[in-house]
C-alpha cells in the first residue's frame, strides 16, 4: 500500500511538472526586458511586451483581495467563535455552493451590478467579480483555522478577564494567522488565472493602466491577454501569450513562496 500510495502521488504530480516545463520551454525564448517593459504589438508586429498586462494583473487582483479579505476573515470569525449551531451549518452550506458557483457566473454578476451601472469596463468590476470567487475560499480556510486553535486557549482568555472580543482578537486569531495566509494565498492562486469573469468585467486595453482614475477604465490582464493572442495566427503574438503564461505561473509560485516564508516567520 506506501508503493501504491507512492505511485499515485507521483502520477498526480506528473501533470503539474509537464505543464511546468512545456510553459518554459515556450515562453522563456521571449523573456526579456521588453516584455515587462513595452505594450502589446499590433496583430502581425513583432516586438513588445505584456508590461500593462502586468500591472493590470496585480492591479485587479489587488482589489480583490482588499475586498474578499476582510468580508472572508471577518465572516469566518462570526461563523466559528460567535454564531448558533443551526446558524452555522446553513451558512457553511451557503459557503460551499458558492465555492461550486462557475467563475463565468460571477462575471456575470458583476458586469450586471458595476459595469451595467457605471456602462463602463473597469478594474473595480473584475475586482468585484475576483472576490466573488476568492470569498468562499477565505471564509473556509479561515472556519477551518480558527476551529483548529484549542478551546482550552479560550477558556484561559476568559479565565484572567479578557472578553470574547479580546479573545479572538488578541488570542484566536493570531494563533490561526499562518493558516488563514495560506487560504489568502490560495485564493489569489485562483483569481489571478481567471479569464471568464475579466472578460465580462475588466475586458482589455492595449494601454497602461491610470491611476487613480484608470481603476474605472478597461484593464489588461495576463489571463486575457493569454486568450485574445493564443487565438492569433500570428508567432509574435503566441510567443507573447506563452511568455504572458510563465509569468503568470512565476507571480502565482512566488505569492506561494512569500505566503510560506510568512507562515515560517510566524511560527518561529
Amino acid at each position: 500500500m506506501t508503493i501504491l500510495a507512492g505511485a499515485c502521488l507521483v502520477i498526480a504530480l506528473i501533470p503539474l511538472f509537464l505543464v511546468l516545463y512545456y510553459v518554459i520551454i515556450q515562453g522563456a525564448s521571449r523573456l526579456d526586458l521588453d516584455l515587462f517593459t513595452k505594450l502589446p504589438p499590433a496583430p502581425g508586429a513583432k516586438g513588445g511586451g505584456a508590461g500593462n498586462a502586468i500591472l493590470g494583473t496585480l492591479l485587479t487582483v489587488g482589489i480583490g483581495t482588499l475586498i474578499s479579505v476582510p468580508f472572508g476573515v471577518l465572516a469566518a470569525v462570526y461563523l466559528s467563535e460567535f454564531s448558533t449551531g443551526k446558524i452555522s451549518r446553513w451558512i457553511r452550506f451557503a459557503t460551499n455552493v458558492l465555492a461550486g458557483v462557475p467563475s463565468i457566473i460571477a462575471g456575470i454578476f458583476a458586469y450586471g451590478i458595476i459595469v451595467v451601472t457605471t456602462k463602463q469596463y473597469s478594474a473595480v468590476a473584475g475586482g468585484v467579480a475576483l472576490a466573488v470567487l476568492m470569498l468562499p475560499t477565505i471564509v473556509r480556510t479561515t472556519d477551518e483555522a480558527l476551529q483548529i486553535v484549542p478551546q482550552e486557549i479560550r477558556w484561559a482568555s476568559v479565565g484572567v478577564g479578557a472578553s470574547n472580543y479580546q479573545t479572538v482578537l488578541q488570542i484566536v486569531l493570531p494563533a490561526a494567522t499562518p493558516a488563514i495566509i495560506t487560504g489568502v494565498t490560495l485564493a489569489i492562486a485562483r483569481a489571478a488565472g481567471e479569464t471568464a469573469p475579466l472578460i465580462f468585467t475588466a475586458l482589455f486595453s492595449n494601454f497602461w493602466p491610470r491611476f487613480p482614475g484608470g481603476i474605472w477604465n478597461p484593464t489588461p490582464t495576463l489571463s486575457v491577454l493569454i486568450y485574445e493572442f493564443s487565438k492569433y495566427p500570428y508567432k509574435p503574438l503566441q510567443a507573447l501569450a506563452w511568455a504572458a503564461s510563465l509569468i503568470l505561473v512565476v507571480l502565482i509560485l512566488l505569492t506561494s513562496i512569500l505566503a510560506r516564508w510568512a507562515t515560517r516567520q510566524r511560527n518561529y
